[in-house]
Order: structure tokens, then C-alpha cells, then sequence
């Protein structure tokens, strides 16, 4: 029984090939970090044009982690790679569009820091218990992704341009996303530790 809590033998993971659709969108949302960057830093980095066109590469990416998972589920296309590949595909992501708010000023760099520091951490964490099994993203690990890229997205989008009021729900999304992010972090330190 892996940390999975599927059996070794699992018919879903056997029969399931590396080259199939799930995993073709998380290696497309790979491929649209650099498009969405381009288009972040666009001109000065923020002419509205450009900031809406990195909102829409940047939700497009978001919108593949969807579906990946969901296709993945239910045509019995759930493997190995995909499950490590998939959350890595969302660090990269977040990864680069948080460095990106920061060095453009958008965002403090002390966010981007304790936000890049958990990801890096549970990422590592994944690895030090790989030959276990893959400890699969939680439900408040998807809930912190998902509450991170909107209050990302929010970011993305040239606030400075729109009322106060957008600005203010960018913020409340982005304290949700931290205090999600640290929280979900101490859970899977808990778990590879259970699981070691």
C-alpha cells in the first residue's frame, strides 16, 4: 500500500500511460509561464493592455490545473508523474508570476518570500518521502492554490487603473492565500513526518 492509500497494484495507475491528455496540459500550463512573464513585463510592466493579456495567459494556465485533475480522475488517467508533475507545474506558475508582482513593486518581497518558502519546503518534502509513495495535494492544499492564484490573478490585473475597492479585495484574497499558505504547509510537514 503506497502513502497514497492506493493499493501498489492500483488499475489506475498501471494502466494509465505518462503520454496522455491530463499530463499534456500540466506540460502546457509549464509551457505558458514564460508567456504569461512576457507579457507581465511587457513594456514597463504596467501598460493595461499587457497586464490584462498576462491575466489572460495566467488564468488560461490556472484553468489547465482544473481540468488536468478532473480529466486525470475520471478516465483512469491518474499516474505517478502526473501527481508530482502536477504541483510542481502550479509552483512554477506561482512561483514566477509572484517574483514578477515583486520585482515589478506590485508586491512586497516579503510575501513572495513566505509564500516561495513553504512551496519550496512541501516540495522537498514530497521528494523525501517519494519512495513511499506521493503524498497527494490536500483539500486545503487545493483550496491554498486556488485562493492564491486569485488573489494573483487580482494582482495581475492593472489595478492601478480600476477603484479602490479592487485593490482592497486583491489584498483580503492575498492575507487569505498567506494564511492558507502557512497553514497548509505545517499540515504537510505533519503528514511526511506520520509517513517517514
Amino acid at each position: 500500500m503506497s502513502v497514497t492509500g492506493q493499493s501498489d497494484t492500483d488499475p489506475r495507475a498501471s494502466r494509465a500511460g505518462v503520454a496522455n491528455i491530463a499530463n499534456l496540459l500540466t506540460g502546457l500550463r509549464i509551457v505558458l509561464v514564460p508567456v504569461f512573464l512576457a507579457a507581465l513585463f511587457a513594456g514597463d510592466g504596467h501598460e493595461t493592455r499587457w497586464r490584462i493579456a498576462a491575466f489572460v495567459v495566467f488564468a488560461a494556465a490556472v484553468i489547465t490545473d482544473r481540468f488536468d485533475g478532473e480529466i486525470a480522475r475520471s478516465f483512469d488517467m491518474v499516474t505517478e508523474f502526473g501527481k508530482l508533475a502536477d504541483p510542481i507545474a502550479d509552483k512554477a506558475l506561482i512561483g514566477a508570476a509572484l517574483i514578477g508582482l515583486s520585482m515589478l513593486g506590485d508586491l512586497p518581497w516579503w510575501i513572495t518570500i513566505v509564500i516561495l518558502a513553504r512551496e519550496l519546503a512541501v516540495t522537498l518534502l514530497r521528494f523525501a518521502v517519494i519512495r513511499r509513495g506521493v503524498i497527494p495535494a490536500s483539500r486545503g492544499g487545493k483550496l491554498k492554490t486556488l485562493v492564491q492564484a486569485v488573489a494573483i490573478g487580482l494582482f495581475v490585473l492593472p489595478l492601478h487603473a480600476w477603484p479602490a475597492p479592487w485593490l482592497t479585495t486583491a489584498w483580503v484574497f492575498m492575507w487569505a492565500a498567506l494564511v492558507l499558505t502557512v497553514l497548509t504547509g505545517i499540515d504537510y510537514a505533519v503528514s511526511a513526518f506520520r509517513r517517514s
